[in-house]
């Protein structure tokens, strides 16, 4: 990759990054560097895109600390790409490292839009369906490569409910572990048995699995997580079949 832009490079990647700047709540610092060339452009395509951000707010709760994103080669439609609104003609691969603090992370789960996405889980436990709700979680990042949580559920079981708060503390999946429960414990209920504990770790194991997760025209895929003290870094596959308008993207201001 050559280290200077030309001139409808610098054009391009500088328009890309003032509408970006403009659907994000806050941002600190973005990046955005396009590799083609005009008649490439005119052709509809362009060989890369590369972001790079800092301190970036959507939704006004969600912060991701830092985030680098690189695509492959995409098509787009021509007069768009000129004034840095990147419309896909066809859909493309890219991937992305994310940071987010202890902090963010909080924040961000204690959100309406997380809470909106809250679902009530249910697990066969010795052929009786037991629901478990999650009513609100802390997480804590130690270091060592652990994460600790703290949180209140609302367990439905034989027709009857219970709340139930816990501390737990796991070692996510990495390219050479699999998920690791390290201790559970409850500090508020009845608690639970040991069948129920292996069901959960089994939904969580399914969840972490998932080949991928859909949100907008996208499908995501979390592909590693790294833990260090006070930071969460995920390395995440996209699938983009369309970026979404200003008009209709859920983050625009």
């Amino acid at each position: 990759m050559p280290d200077k832009q030309r001139l409808e490079e610098q054009i391009i990647s500088q328009a890309a990054e003032n509408t970006l700047a403009n659907r994000l709540d806050e941002v600190e610092q973005i990046d955005v560097d396009v590799r083609t060339d005009l008649l490439k452009v005119a052709q509809g395509q362009v060989e890369e895109v590369s972001l790079t951000g800092k301190g970036l707010v959507l939704q006004k709760d969600i912060r991701v600390q830092e985030i680098k994103v690189k695509t492959d080669s995409i098509a787009v439609n021509p007069l768009s790409a000129i004034f840095g609104q990147i419309e896909l003609n066809e859909p493309v691969n890219a991937i992305a490292r994310i940071v987010m603090t202890e902090v963010d992370i909080n924040h961000a789960l204690s959100s309406d839009l997380v809470q909106r996405q809250a679902q009530i889980w249910q697990f066969d436990v010795d052929g009786e369906f037991i629901s478990f709700h999650l009513q609100q979680i802390q997480v804590f990042l130690p270091g060592s490569g652990k994460m600790e949580f703290i949180g209140n559920v609302l367990l439905e079981e034989k027709g009857q409910s219970r709340p139930l708060s816990f501390t737990a503390r796991v070692s996510p999946p990495t390219n050479s572990q699999p998920l690791m429960l390290e201790s559970f414990n409850c500090t508020q209920g009845e608690g639970v048995s040991v069948p129920l504990i292996t069901a959960l770790m089994r939904k969580l194991k399914e969840l972490l699995q998932s080949s991928y997760f859909a949100w907008e025209d996208m499908l995501l895929r979390i592909k590693d997580v790294e833990v260090q003290k006070d930071n969460l870094i995920l390395l995440v596959e996209a699938h983009v079949k369309q970026i979404p308008s200003t008009e209709n993207l859920p983050l625009s201001k």
